[in-house]
């Protein structure tokens, strides 16, 4: 037989908080078990301590309301923990992107002065098959391998040969509105016939600033500020899309420490220099 706690009485035993009991029963997540219909009373059974318990840890690892809730009313225990388990997955992702960020701003801090070599570079007209779309941030990631596996697909299936790394073009709206026309491209000796979003393209000659990026794509805003930097105090920076190469990337390995991307920014070349160094 259940007995009957105030709710002075279950904050006490549950300790979550008068207030937090209130909201929790105003959304439905943990309503009394009894409530006067003239004093506004609540009553909570002991049984009801359990269920408080396990809200508790649910809140302490972040889940939200709607998913605690979601959770407590899946009868069934496997559906149920697919839901628990999704979470903590969600969890040690987000746990994954702290502890990059940590080691990435203890690096700014113990960073010796100087920076990456840029290379200035003329780069040739190449013909190329390539996928273009209008991409937001977000999906920028998995758009990209995508792509490049949709493309390196049809160039098997076309036997054309790759002539060089992949690339990207990626447009000024692409940073400034984290949403912009992206260009992915592989070239490739001779002319792919057009399937699916694959089209054959030429991907025009430029002058860059090249700097690598070692890594996964995480602390690629480093890279790109030291570029920016160079081209600032060392070059004349003209308009024109962002480009970047993918030496060594997610196709070619899982370790991402190994990943390579040359990042190009677009100038007016005015001499023969050869590599120089940010702050030189």
């Amino acid at each position: 037989m259940s007995a009957y706690l105030s709710i002075g009485d279950f904050s006490r035993a549950s300790h979550l908080t008068v207030k937090t009991l209130r909201h929790y029963h105003q959304v439905g997540l943990l309503v009394p078990a009894a409530v006067d219909s003239h004093t506004g009373y609540r009553r909570y059974s002991t049984e009801q301590l359990a269920i408080a318990q396990v809200v508790r840890r649910f809140r302490d690892l972040d889940m939200p309301l709607d998913d605690i809730r979601a959770v407590l009313a899946t009868p069934d225990p496997d559906t149920r923990n697919t839901r628990i388990v999704g979470h903590l997955d969600r969890l040690e992702e987000q746990l994954d992107r702290t502890r990059q960020a940590v080691d990435q701003l203890r690096d700014l801090l113990t960073r010796a002065p100087g920076g990456p070599t840029v290379e200035q570079r003329s780069t040739p007209a190449v013909t190329a098959a390539a996928i273009t779309d209008v991409v937001a941030a977000e999906d920028g990631p998995a758009w990209l391998q995508g792509a490049l596996g949709e493309l390196h697909a049809t160039l098997t299936a076309q036997r054309l040969t790759p002539t060089g790394p992949a690339g990207g073009i990626y447009s000024d709206e692409v940073f400034t509105q984290h949403r912009g026309e992206s260009t992915i491209f592989v070239p490739c000796a001779g002319t792919v016939r057009p399937v699916g979003r694959v089209r054959s393209a030429v991907v025009p000659a430029a002058e860059l600033a090249v700097i690598s990026h070692f890594g996964s794509p995480a602390g690629v805003d480093r890279t790109y500020s030291a570029l920016a930097a160079y081209v600032a105090g060392h070059a004349l920076g003209v308009p024109g899309p962002i480009r970047e190469y993918y030496l060594v990337g997610q196709r070619d390995t899982t370790d991402s420490d190994r990943w390579h991307t040359e990042i190009g920014w677009p100038i007016f070349r005015t001499g023969t220099s050869e590599s120089e160094r940010p702050g030189s």
